[in-house]
């Protein structure tokens, strides 16, 4: 179960207060902790949370004049996908309050499912309205941040997949900061070359990361 002082923090960030303080509890629930403690895991809620989630970016992205079908679609992926998503729940910090086994680091998969769980959650509980709130409020900054933009990490790795290379690896070098506003720094590896990137979650560090060593790589640099 998520301590008191736990759920008014994350309603706190989330902006929505649950009447059905269970539900919000299961949105953070990992699969890990539900089958050690015999409850219910927040895989259903992702699943309903996928789907209302493409909608509602799928209506927002509509009402956009100019847009076409091919163009909504593309940007509708940029937002819905892993990446974006675990970038939003480490922006926010959310991801410290998922409850999983023991010391258990979550998968980047774990971290941006909770996301359409609380999509699913706040839907549940209070209306499509409040949930829509909640999306259009977290993903806006991804649009102005260019986090819904290129996705530099998936870039690289074709890159390197093309040329029969290892993937990619992230380090975190550093991490400071108050925990609020807290900056990342990493550090990415691939094809005997290196470059390091920053930001405010792992996620956002990782793709700076991913950035500059794709292009140190299509103009050939050394290691740094």
């Amino acid at each position: 179960m998520l301590p008191d002082r736990d759920a008014l923090a994350i309603e706190e960030i989330i902006g929505y207060t649950f009447r059905d303080k269970s539900l919000l509890c299961t949105c953070f629930t990992h699969s890990s902790y539900a089958n050690a403690h015999k409850t219910q895991s927040n895989e259903r809620l992702e699943f309903l949370g996928d789907a209302v989630l493409g909608f509602l970016v799928a209506k927002a992205l509509y009402a956009l004049d100019g847009e076409d079908e091919g163009r909504m679609t593309e940007r509708r992926q940029k937002f819905v996908s892993e990446e974006p998503l675990k970038e939003c729940v480490e922006r926010a910090g959310l991801d410290k309050f998922l409850l999983c086994t023991g010391g258990m680091v979550p998968s980047a998969k774990a971290v941006s499912s909770l996301f359409e769980a609380i999509v699913a959650g706040i839907y549940l509980d209070g209306g499509l309205e409040e949930a829509e709130k909640f999306v259009l409020r977290f993903l806006a900054p991804l649009e102005r941040h260019g986090g819904a933009g290129r996705n530099y990490k998936g870039e690289l790795q074709e890159f390197l997949q093309a040329r029969g290379l290892e993937k990619t690896a992230y380090t975190v070098i550093k991490e400071e900061g108050a925990a609020h506003a807290p900056r990342f720094t990493v550090r990415a590896e691939g094809a005997g070359l290196a470059a390091i990137g920053e930001g405010a979650s792992k996620s956002a560090a990782e793709k700076e990361a991913a950035k500059a060593l794709l292009s140190k790589l299509q103009s050939g640099g050394a290691l740094i």
